[in-house]
């Protein structure tokens, strides 16, 4: 995949912004990069001592008492894993300030067992499927 050779490139940023940017919003028509909850400067890579790169997605509900900031945390997570070839360490934040309960749902999205919990539902792993599918042209 042509972003996996660019993450180790200047343009990391811009190329994991342009796997999240046409992620749907689950209760709304437009993208979550129409809505401004992710933008390429919430994007940033860094390397850990072990060479494991550390991608952190840092978006911004569309409201700060937002009740699907989890789910758009988790559609970000899935579609990420799904689209880079390798295994790379994923934070996902909500931008400081900007929801209500943000350290809640931080510490929900980054929690593996509450996210392979709720990938086991199948309602929300398809409400999670269909907001990450290619849209249509």
């Amino acid at each position: 995949m042509q972003c996996q050779r660019t993450i180790a490139s200047a343009n990391k940023n811009k190329c994991l912004a342009d796997i999240i940017r046409d992620v749907q919003d689950p209760e709304k028509s437009e993208t979550l990069e129409e809505l401004n909850v992710v933008s390429e400067e919430g994007v940033t890579v860094s390397q850990l001592p072990s060479g494991q790169k550390v991608i952190r997605i840092e978006f911004v509900p569309t409201v700060p008492h937002c009740s699907l900031a989890s789910l758009i945390g988790l559609t970000i997570r899935r579609k990420l894993n799904k689209m880079l070839p390798e295994k790379h360490k994923i934070d996902i934040f909500i931008k400081e300030g900007s929801h209500a309960t943000a350290d809640e749902i931080n510490k929900q999205i980054n929690d593996k067992e509450r996210i392979f919990a709720a990938m086991e539902n199948p309602n929300l792993r398809d409400i999670v499927e269909r907001c990450i599918a290619d849209r249509e042209s």
